[in-house]
């Protein structure tokens, strides 16, 4: 931004400057015919001339006496002199100016230059600054990391052992190829690597080009298509002729999603700019022309959408999945993470990685990275485990808004909603433990329950799921009960408890009703890259069944949810009571209350004194009202929909 400006500046200050060397001036003169001009002299009103060439100009006065300026084209008149010279004008003459060949050249063709020069500093601009200038659409926009860059090894890279092990391979066969070839193996044309966002495929990417001693070239998916025609597959062919330049060597495509869509489905057909690259990247990959030496590694978060004659064997032969860590990968990422933080003595990462299930790589780092800057806010030299508790609630359940003013009434009716999602979950057997509940405002919520499974879960059964609607019911459930009303904040609530049903229905054949079919399957839109309708292949009478199925599914669940309330209803009093009173309850001391025993309140947490909540007055008179803002929700019915 700062070159653009300066150059803006400089090109400004060069044309203002042209124009006051080349502008006629700027005085007040009058352009007078050459016969004024003679009676003028005749009458001794000329005071002064200047003769150059046939122009004459100077200055005369007129008839109240006051002097003004005229220009006047004189002819070849030998007395004019004579005449004014008797008339006692003060004369000068001047040679005429020749102006040099070059520079009347220069003026001539300015304007022509700039517009030039303008429009090759627009494409430029258009092209990124590219290589090759305005004239460069078609180069490759590859870059060739060196020594100088910051290196990624793969011992900065934790829980994908396996896709290590994968990649490992590759960097091998470039350095000692003989080793595979004796024994008749080939080279891997591709490698894609394929997993969640935020899982470390980039990073993995960045690693190869860390450990292997080849040249390594990266490039993003987008930069291949621009708005002129034919440049993407011009910039393909240009990447690879560098490629085989410097092979053996690698060629990272990040995000390669974007130009390697299904070919047919834009409205361009198969005619269209991505298309023409798409084929041009397929060529090269597999065609006439061997590129031995060369391997092309490739990320995508959606391998769904790419086109199946990319995928094939011979161009990328491998497919390497890059999953979302487990629980040992979590405390290996942990501890990765944690090198470049002063821990104190309390910080446990197998803790930790049990307490983050379905944290990904790029999670933990935000997770580390906020512990500490909560550290660094309470000016300490060590991150304690208070901080990484604090990050972890900020991570997964929001950001405290304990500025909210909320009143006495809907403070209760959130109490006695999170305390109907908390009691419920205790005595269902198939629930996973409640770690933590909370009237605290996060993020969109008045309230938050958050449940930790025990171990990772990779898929759920029947049971599993009929608790999570349970538990989703409870919070409706905690304030019929005892405030006898109904609220908007469990609307959250219900749409994700008859989502869950309907899948269980529909999806994973759940229902004894309608037996093990999948109803309304989903059709993708490569072009689109998501779901965009279902296939609505089923009658009308199995669809009533199907909602009458859904229906039966939610009111059953919704009666266990409050045969559980009505048969414990001193606890559900008790955990309200201590929420309102502490606002948040850990694991041990909701078990604690639900003994009728004080809470131990031994806080994971600790907060800024700027923090903390002014008192406010109690109010005698209880009047609950419509909280419009509220969407409470319990810290597992995530889980839940991912199956």
């Amino acid at each position: 931004m700062g070159k653009n400006i300066l150059l803006w500046i400089v090109i400004g200050l060069t044309m203002m400057s042209l124009f006051n060397m080349f502008a006629a001036p700027m005085s007040k003169v009058d352009k007078m015919a050459y016969s004024t001009f003679v009676e003028k002299v005749d009458h001794g009103m000329i005071e002064t001339a200047t003769i150059r060439d046939r122009h004459v100009s100077g200055q005369f006065r007129d008839g109240s006496g006051d002097l003004k300026g005229f220009e006047v084209n004189v002819p070849n008149d030998p007395t004019l002199t004579k005449r004014m010279l008797d008339q006692h004008v003060q004369l000068d003459v001047q040679e005429k100016e020749e102006v040099p060949f070059f520079l009347s050249v220069l003026i001539s063709w300015f304007p022509m230059l700039l517009l030039i020069g303008v429009w090759v500093f627009f494409m430029r601009q258009m092209q990124g600054g590219g290589k090759g200038g305005a004239m460069g659409f078609g180069k490759s926009k590859a870059k060739l990391l060196n020594e100088n860059t910051a290196r990624v090894t793969f011992e900065d890279v934790a829980g994908c052992d396996e896709a290590k092990q994968e990649v490992t391979e590759v960097i091998d066969f470039l350095r000692e190829p003989s080793k595979f070839t004796r024994l008749g193996g080939k080279i891997p044309k591709g490698v894609l690597l394929v997993g969640p966002p935020g899982t470390g495929k980039t990073l993995l990417a960045r690693a190869i080009a860390g450990e292997a001693e080849v040249p390594f070239f990266s490039i993003s998916g987008s930069d291949f298509v621009e708005m002129f025609v034919g440049v993407g597959a011009s910039r393909v062919r240009d990447m690879f002729e560098q490629a085989k330049k410097q092979a053996p060597c690698i060629i990272f495509v990040d995000e390669i999603d974007a130009m390697g869509r299904h070919r047919g489905a834009g409205i361009g057909g198969g005619n269209d700019e991505r298309e023409q690259t798409l084929n041009q990247m397929l060529v090269e990959m597999d065609g006439f022309e061997s590129n031995e030496g060369v391997i092309l590694v490739a990320a995508t978060n959606r391998p769904d959408v790419l086109d199946p004659a990319l995928l094939r064997p011979g161009r990328f032969d491998r497919q390497v999945v890059v999953p979302r860590p487990d629980l040992l990968g979590r405390e290996q990422i942990l501890k990765v993470h944690m090198r470049q933080v002063p821990l104190a003595a309390d910080v446990n990462a197998k803790e930790l990685a049990q307490g983050t299930p379905g944290f990904s790589g790029a999670d933990l780092a935000n997770l580390v990275n906020e512990a500490a800057l909560n550290a660094a806010r309470f000016d300490r030299d060590k991150v304690m485990r208070a901080d990484f508790e604090t990050a972890k609630d900020k991570v997964m359940m929001g950001t405290e808004r304990r500025s909210m003013i909320i009143s006495e009434d809907q403070k209760k009716t959130t109490a006695y909603h999170e305390a109907g999602h908390t009691l419920v979950a205790k005595y269902l057997k198939n629930a996973d433990p409640v770690h933590k509940v909370s009237i605290i405002p996060r993020g969109q919520a008045l309230g938050i329950t958050m449940q930790m499974p025990v171990e990772d879960r990779f898929n759920h059964d029947r049971e599993y799921l009929r608790d999570q609607i349970s538990i989703m019911m409870g919070g409706r459930l905690g304030e019929e009960l005892v405030l006898g009303q109904m609220t908007t904040g469990a609307s959250n609530d219900f749409e994700r408890a008859t989502q869950l049903a309907r899948n269980m229905v529909t999806q994973w054949g759940m229902s004894d009703e309608l037996g093990p079919m999948v109803y309304g399957e989903r059709e993708h839109e490569p072009f689109l890259g998501r779901e965009i309708t279902r296939q609505t292949n089923i009658s009308e009478e199995t669809a009533r069944k199907i909602d009458a199925v859904v229906r039966k599914l939610i009111e059953d669940n919704y009666d266990r949810a409050k045969n559980i309330l009505e048969e414990h209803i001193d606890q559900l009093h008790l955990l309200a009571k201590a929420l309102i009173k502490y606002e948040t309850l850990d694991t041990t001391d909701i078990d604690r209350v639900m003994e009728d025993k004080e809470p131990l309140l031994l806080k994971n947490t600790e907060r800024p004194p700027s923090s903390k909540r002014p008192p406010k007055e109690p109010s005698s008179k209880v009047d609950i009202g419509n909280d419009t803002e509220s969407s409470n929700k319990t810290g597992s019915d995530e889980a839940g929909q991912e199956s």
